[in-house]
């Protein structure tokens, strides 16, 4: 077993305080958007067999310690087990974060496996390096992805039926509003939604500024009560408000928005356009960081590659319920099999119990103090601190008052 300090990701879109405060530390000075725990080459976590080492600390540079990718490599079948090692090679299939929105993401869309290892050859081909802005597919594998609310979480997720697309666009009297209109009445089915989506966000075809300001200023400017979704209205002057003019913001109106409160999560496959609005959560996902965008963001746009891998038919969001295993252990099943979560809450300090699982596990201490049994070896984890456990360590058992997240492969 080996502590973690997990990888800060400082993109704009993130909040300075949510993750800090999360483990009872200050505000940090710069956007605090993820952070990482896993081996994936972009930002593996460092390991250290001190107990004292915190998941999350400001100080990222660690240049004396291990990252826990060079752990696995040294030692692939002890770290991950033989039956890991045939499935996905000699990697950790999974990657956990901490995710924690202050503004909303970009509007995206994750690829199947197939298409990861045709999209990474072909920009291996065409001489693209893994730093270049363009790139969007740094890895060959797929990305299905998993959101557990910490706090109150909003997104949007899918898009929603034709029939309920051209009900919110009711009563909005501009010329995209028209547009989209006449798309979808005329083929209402993920065909005209195709169209429609591909129009709003395709270079030669996308609205000017000014008429996505016109939009939305029609949508600020009704009525609730007179509104056939107040919701969307709201979204789309809150969006226009950070991307002004950005076609995402008309976009917004096409998709499901999805609340999550506090214990509830949120399963998105390959193919679903998304966007995180706001909230702090635990995300969990194949090992990838392939992204395709489509809008809200000042990075690189693919709308080809975009429209290529986009699943147009309407569905609602994934909510995931969690099965009760066990008397202090909750699991969230996903339909894939790089990744299983699950949330143990202990209350009874002086009962020692077994956490179910196997394989390569990340064990995160969300609040409280939990002592630690891995094989024969004993453990303190606290609030703020994080665990890899290897496929060779044996059973997990624990006792305390606190919530711990496991995550594992299947």
């Amino acid at each position: 077993m080996r502590f973690l300090q997990g990888r800060i990701r400082d993109y704009p879109w993130g909040s300075r305080s949510a993750i800090p405060r999360l483990f009872s530390c200050p505000d940090a000075g710069e956007p605090v958007a993820e952070l990482w725990f896993g081996a994936h080459p972009n930002a593996p976590s460092w390991v250290s067999s001190d107990p004292r080492m915190r998941a999350y600390q400001s100080d990222q540079c660690q240049p004396e310690l291990m990252t826990l990718a060079e752990l696995i490599e040294g030692d692939p079948h002890g770290m991950l087990g033989a039956e890991i090692v045939a499935r996905y090679g000699p990697q950790l299939p999974f990657l956990l974060k901490l995710i924690a929105p202050n503004e909303p993401l970009s509007l995206q869309v994750h690829p199947s496996l197939a298409q990861a290892q045709e999209g990474f050859s072909h920009e291996e081909a065409a001489g693209i390096s893994q730093q270049d802005p363009r790139r969007c597919f740094p890895d060959r594998n797929h990305k299905p992805e998993m959101v557990y609310a910490l706090t109150t979480f909003e997104a949007l997720v899918g898009f929603r039926s034709p029939r309920r697309i051209l009900g919110v666009l009711t009563g909005l009297d501009c010329s995209i509003a028209r547009d989209v209109r006449a798309i979808i009445a005329a083929q209402p089915n993920s065909d005209g939604v195709r169209q429609a989506f591909s129009q709003l966000i395709s270079p030669d075809t996308r609205p000017a500024p000014e008429e996505v300001a016109e939009l939305v200023a029609q949508c600020a400017s009704r009525r609730e009560t007179d509104s056939p979704s107040p919701r969307a209205d709201a979204l789309a002057v809150r969006i226009e408000d950070i991307y002004p003019g950005d076609p995402g913001v008309v976009a917004s109106l096409l998709l499901n928005p999805v609340t999550l409160r506090p214990g509830e999560a949120l399963f998105t496959p390959a193919g679903i356009v998304h966007a995180y609005i706001s909230g702090l959560g635990v995300e969990v996902m194949a090992a990838s960081d392939n992204v395709v965008r489509a809008g809200l963001t000042r990075k690189h746009v693919d709308v080809a590659q975009l429209l290529r891998i986009t699943d147009t038919v309407a569905a609602p969001p994934i909510r995931i319920a969690a099965e009760r295993i066990s008397a202090v252990q909750s699991t969230f099943y996903v339909p894939v099999d790089d990744f299983e979560l699950s949330i143990i809450s202990l209350r009874h300090a002086d009962e020692q119990v077994d956490i179910r699982g196997c394989g390569p596990r990340i064990i995160l201490c969300l609040r409280g103090a939990v002592e630690l049994w891995v094989g024969e070896e004993f453990f303190f984890i606290n609030t703020g601190q994080a665990v890899f456990i290897a496929a060779d360590d044996g059973a997990v058992q624990v006792r305390g008052a606190g919530e711990l997240v496991q995550v594992e492969s299947p």
